[in-house]
C-alpha cells in the first residue's frame, strides 16, 4: 500500500451534522440522515463548490424544512464540526511512517477554511482532495477518477477509509482498496488488518 487517504468527518474529525439534523427532522436514524445527506441537492452543490454560503443556507433551510433563518443556520452549520477526534493526530503520524497519507473529503469552505485548515492534523495530510476544490463529491465516480489521475498510480495501491458505506463501495468500484471505518479506532483496525500498522 503506497497511499492512505482518510475521510475527515466521522473518521478523523468529530462531525455532528447527522445528529443535529436528526433532532431537527423526522428521520428515524442517523443512517437515514446520511443517506439523505449524500443525495441532498443543496449539500452536493455546496460541497462541490457550485454555490455560495448564502445560497447554500437558503436552500438548506428550505430543503430540510429547518426552523432557522439562513443566517442562523450558517452559525449552526459551522458548529457542527467540533474538532479532531481523540487519537487522530497520533494515527496519522503513525501511518505516515509506513505510507504517504492524505485525505479525500466532501468538504466545504465554511468547514475547511474556518476550522480544519488551522488544525495541526491538516499539516500532515498531503495530498488533500477537497470536494469543493475538485468540483465533485463522493460517492460519484468522477471524484475518485480525479484522485487516481492526480496520484498517477495503481488504484490497488491506494487505501481509502470512509465512514459512509456508499463512498467505500464507490472507491472499490474504481479499483481502490477501501474500508468502512467510523472513528479513529476502526480506522486503526483497518490499517492493522492490511499490515500497514502493527
Amino acid at each position: 500500500m503506497e497511499i492512505v487517504l482518510f475521510d475527515l468527518g466521522g473518521v478523523l474529525a468529530d462531525f455532528r451534522g447527522a445528529s443535529a439534523l436528526r433532532e431537527l427532522t423526522d428521520a428515524a436514524t442517523e443512517l437515514e440522515i446520511w443517506n439523505r445527506w449524500l443525495q441532498s441537492p443543496c449539500m452536493r452543490r455546496f460541497d462541490s463548490g457550485q454555490s455560495t454560503t448564502a445560497e447554500f443556507a437558503r436552500e438548506a433551510v428550505d430543503e430540510w424544512q429547518l426552523p432557522f433563518t439562513p443566517e442562523r443556520f450558517v452559525e449552526e452549520f459551522r458548529a457542527w464540526l467540533v474538532g479532531p477526534l481523540e487519537g487522530a493526530d497520533e494515527l496519522v503520524a503513525r501511518t505516515r511512517e509506513h505510507a504517504r497519507v492524505g485525505c479525500l473529503s466532501n468538504i466545504n469552505p465554511v468547514h475547511w477554511e474556518s476550522w480544519i485548515s488551522a488544525w495541526t492534523l491538516a499539516e500532515h495530510l498531503d495530498p488533500r482532495f477537497l470536494s469543493y476544490e475538485i468540483g465533485a463529491v463522493k460517492p460519484d465516480r468522477e471524484i475518485f477518477q480525479h484522485v487516481l489521475r492526480e496520484l498517477d498510480c495503481d488504484p490497488g495501491s491506494v487505501l481509502f477509509l470512509d465512514d459512509n458505506l456508499p463512498n467505500v463501495e464507490a472507491a472499490q468500484a474504481c479499483g481502490m482498496q477501501a474500508a468502512h471505518a467510523r472513528g479513529v479506532s476502526e480506522a486503526q483496525g483497518a490499517l492493522m488488518a492490511r499490515g500497514i500498522l502493527l
